[in-house]
């Protein structure tokens, strides 16, 4: 074969290649095989502590679960218990962000996020995973990530999370409902249009008493220095604002009580 031929071929092939890395491939991160057997063991876990689903479309994983928003191409909100015994400081590598095969509209593809000055932000995070190599996978699910400013998902956010881990081993676990606010008119990312949201919430909620306790936070996606404790406030709040009902399984007076509730008394 002449060189004429064989100079062109080799460009067509590393051109070929290069763009296949481009579009397949993130150089943090490694592959998990898509093909692996889920099952669905959290119907049964904190089924009747779920949110109400705003869009109908609620899909359980074994370690979470989520109610999808197709207009926003993110969950409006993800839920699980965190117990003092999933607590673990396992090191596993990152896998691919990968589609959720659940969400029967598809769930946004994670290059939406690529060059938009965006994280890839966890709503359950991957550190509240860490028990196991399947667990912790199952957070790069891109249903459960939502777009969030660096300095946001770094700091306060980071923060918090933190936070909700120790509270988490001091009180022998506590229910976890968070999500960003989807409304009418917020900016986009990406050829799908993903939503980004301008605040995040976090709910908490300590099962451990007869009478439950919950602290709930409302926080601006910006960085700041601030105190999470500085954006304290009611479940009822977060109600209005996005339109879920919360906890609508849980015994009347009990809910009004703690939803009405911004007292950090049993929080500190």
């Amino acid at each position: 074969m002449s060189r004429k031929i064989v100079y062109p071929f080799l460009i067509v092939l590393v051109l070929s290649l290069l763009f296949y890395a481009e579009k397949y491939m993130d150089t943090d991160q490694q592959v998990i095989g898509n093909n692996e057997t889920v099952t669905s063991n959290s119907e049964e876990i904190g089924k009747e502590y779920l949110p109400s689903s705003t869009t109908g479309a609620i899909v359980y994983h074994d370690h979470y679960s989520l109610s999808y928003s197709e207009d926003h191409e993110q969950a409006e909100w993800v839920a699980y218990e965190l117990k003092k015994s999933d607590l673990s400081k396992n090191e596993f590598k990152r896998p691919y962000f990968y589609r959720d095969e659940k969400v029967s509209t598809q769930s946004a593809d994670w290059r939406n996020y690529k060059k938009s000055g965006y994280d890839r932000g966890h709503l359950c995070p991957a550190g509240d995973r860490r028990f196991s190599k399947f667990a912790y996978d199952q957070t790069f699910l891109t249903s459960n990530v939502s777009p969030q400013n660096r300095g946001f998902n770094a700091g306060i956010w980071n923060r918090l999370e933190q936070k909700v881990r120790r509270w988490a081993n001091e009180l022998d676990g506590v229910y976890v409902v968070t999500g960003g606010v989807l409304e009418q008119g917020l900016k986009t990312i990406g050829s799908e249009n993903v939503s980004v949201p301008n605040m995040f919430y976090k709910v908490v909620v300590d099962l451990s008493n007869d009478e439950p306790q919950a602290v709930a936070f409302l926080i601006p996606n910006k960085d700041t220095s601030d105190s999470y404790f500085n954006y304290v406030v009611s479940i009822d709040t977060i109600e209005e604002r996005t339109g879920i009902d919360f906890f609508p399984n849980m015994d009347e007076s009990a809910e009004k009580n703690m939803e009405r509730s911004t007292s950090l008394k049993h929080w500190k």
